[in-house]
């Protein structure tokens, strides 16, 4: 595993801190800004807004700029935010200072995402994301703790310091680590090509996917801290080691998701979010015991981070031609999450239903994550079968000619213009078989020899018509366009 790799992944956990660290920094900052702790948690608001927006665009932004510049000024630009976030005078400049923060990290995570993944070895994008990933976890386990004990000792400015010191240790590390410019023989990137890559309902399906799978493993985590206190009896003292638990759980999970993310993608989703709707339904319904609990907050954050090298791997695939937007899109969808089943679980507590209810919330969410999740799997088997289809459908078919069936064995009446030339296959050109001469009715299985091609043939002028000189055909076989002499199959794979 390249070194970078491993650096991308620390960049993740400076600035993953500074993402989630906040929740355990709002009773400071409202104090000491004079506003309300709801006030307050506006601002993890402002920084999941400026994620959603900040990575696709940042990244059509960037797009032509070598990769390791736009994560470095990413990364300036990221530490410039918590500066000022550290110093602001009021409310209104930290609220600023998080949005620009959330601009930039989001870049770097849609540009580090594409960058790990170049840098992977054959079949093993999804490891590569999951160590990319375990940045994010870590920080939950470690920096997330680490800023509120810093909050609680030297104040909440204390603990953007820190993120920002963090931050620069990154940079200067991918500076001296990725290389310079772009790689020799590589294809300029092209906006336009990117965005044409996203047309694809399979793509929007796995963003859907995305969506619905990280929302609900969220859900739940963002309310845990009352539900541990309010429902389950647990002394506040000990919150911060359970949701330590929870991150365990997760950094568990993310390194178990990155060994099958690339042999069985779907599997894992089918697996990873059935377990994690299971879980949520159990605590909805055992809160009341601490100790049932404890063991499923642990669960959570397995099932709920299983998932995730699978969501980030699985989109690359669908649309080859967008390598850097199509990650960007995806950290826009989980922000997405972040942002949607946290909102629905406020609601459902606003209604009365009590802070177990938002379990209740994460259960439904993960029901229709698997229903999205049977959606892809369908697009992907029609997407298999397609080639296969179109092979055997008609004699007529372009690609039937490749199998060496009915179409490569006699090709009679008009020529075709789908038959593919040279410059087109990687194989020998063949004919193929004119519609116009469809269905047949044979009753035994009779192979008709190829058209013999004479000792020069002449050269295409790109109508097939055309290309029939000097061919040599059995009786009763009209003349078809000149290809070079391929042996033909011992036997008809259709009926001709």
């Amino acid at each position: 595993m390249p070194l970078a790799i491993y650096l991308l992944g620390l960049g993740i956990f400076a600035q993953g801190t500074s993402e989630f660290m906040l929740s355990g920094l709002l009773p400071d900052i409202a104090a000491d800004l004079g506003v309300s702790i709801p006030d307050a948690g506006l601002l993890i608001s402002a920084f999941a807004i400026g994620m959603v927006i900040g990575a696709p665009a940042l990244a059509v932004a960037t797009l032509r700029v070598p990769r390791r510049t736009a994560l470095v000024a990413f990364q300036l630009v990221f530490v410039a935010g918590h500066v000022v976030g550290a110093l602001a005078p009021g409310y209104g400049v930290l609220f600023a200072s998080r949005v620009v923060s959330a601009l930039a990290y989001a870049g770097f995570w849609a540009v580090a995402v594409a960058t790990a993944v170049s840098l992977a070895p054959p079949g093993a994008k999804g490891k590569v994301l999951s160590v990319v990933g375990t940045g994010l976890t870590l920080a939950t386990v470690v920096g997330v703790p680490a800023g509120t004990v810093l909050s609680q000792h030297a104040g909440w400015r204390t603990a953007f310091w820190g993120v920002a010191g963090l931050t620069v240790l990154s940079a200067l590390s991918l500076l001296a680590v990725l290389p310079a410019g772009r790689a020799t023989g590589t294809e300029l990137p092209s906006v336009r090509r990117e965005v044409a890559g996203l047309a694809r309902p399979a793509l929007w399906v796995s963003y859907l996917v995305t969506v619905l799978t990280f929302g609900a493993a969220v859900v739940t985590f963002s309310y845990l801290a009352p539900l541990l206190t309010e429902v389950s009896g647990l002394p506040a003292a000990w919150v911060p080691a359970v949701l330590s638990l929870y991150g365990v759980g997760g950094l568990a999970g993310m390194t178990l998701g990155g060994r099958f993310a690339d042999a069985a993608p779907l599997r894992t989703l089918f697996l990873g979010v059935g377990a994690l709707t299971l879980a949520s339904a159990l605590l909805a319904l055992t809160a009341g015991s601490l100790g049932v609990t404890v063991v499923l907050v642990f669960v959570l954050g397995l099932t709920g981070y299983v998932v995730n090298p699978v969501a980030q791997s699985r989109v690359f695939p669908l649309a080859p031609d967008a390598p850097t937007l199509v990650p960007a899109v995806n950290t826009s969808a989980f922000n997405v999450g972040i942002m949607l089943t946290p909102m629905l679980g406020g609601l459902a507590i606003d209604a009365g239903f009590g802070f177990a209810s938002v379990a209740w919330v994460g259960a439904g969410t993960g029901v229709l994550a698997l229903a999205a999740t049977a959606w892809a799997a369908a697009l992907q088997r029609r997407a298999a079968r397609g080639p296969a289809a179109d092979a055997g459908a008609t004699g007529s078919s372009a690609d039937a000619g490749a199998t060496g069936s009915s179409a490569d064995a006699g090709a009679t009446g008009s020529s075709v213009p789908h038959a593919r030339t040279a410059a087109s296959r990687a194989s020998v050109p063949r004919a193929a078989v004119s519609p116009a001469v469809a269905p047949r009715t044979v009753t035994s299985r009779t192979v008709v020899p190829p058209a013999r091609p004479a000792a020069t043939a002449a050269p295409s002028t790109g109508s097939t018509a055309s290309a029939s000189s000097a061919v040599s055909t059995p009786s009763g076989v009209s003349p078809v366009a000149s290809a070079p002499s391929v042996p033909s199959e011992p036997a008809c794979h259709q009926v001709c």
